[in-house]
């Protein structure tokens, strides 16, 4: 292993050390309020997530091959595609049924789906 990537290995070992426990003090220590600690860890879980990517997978590091970026990408995409479609169902379920008791829910259910 060349001197260089021992380095970048380094590098990103300490960077992703820091940002968990930069994560791990901002919750223990409530510095922030509920909504603005849920914003401040899911960036620095983003920032570990780039440092993990350019340090590690060497996204972005290497010429003439992108084809690690191009399935990185399509990955995230089919990712986004999942989840924002299951939030979706789970909204317009929700969305469906929230005039309802659980009681009238379970006979809506039984009546209209056979369930």
């Amino acid at each position: 292993m060349s001197n260089r990537k021992l380095i970048s290995y380094v590098t990103g070992f300490v960077s992703s050390v820091g940002l968990t426990l930069v994560a791990y003090y901002v919750v223990v220590d409530r510095a922030f309020g509920v909504g603005a600690l849920t914003y401040t860890v899911a960036g620095l879980a983003v920032l570990q997530l780039i440092v993990q990517l350019i340090f590690f997978l060497h996204i972005g590091q290497e010429k003439g091959t992108h084809w690690k970026l191009v399935t990185f990408i399509f990955a995230v995409l089919v990712i986004l595609i999942v989840v924002v479609g299951s939030l979706w169902i789970m909204h317009n379920l929700d969305y469906n049924m929230m005039n309802m008791s659980p009681d009238q829910q379970k006979i809506y259910m039984h009546n209209n789906e056979g369930i």
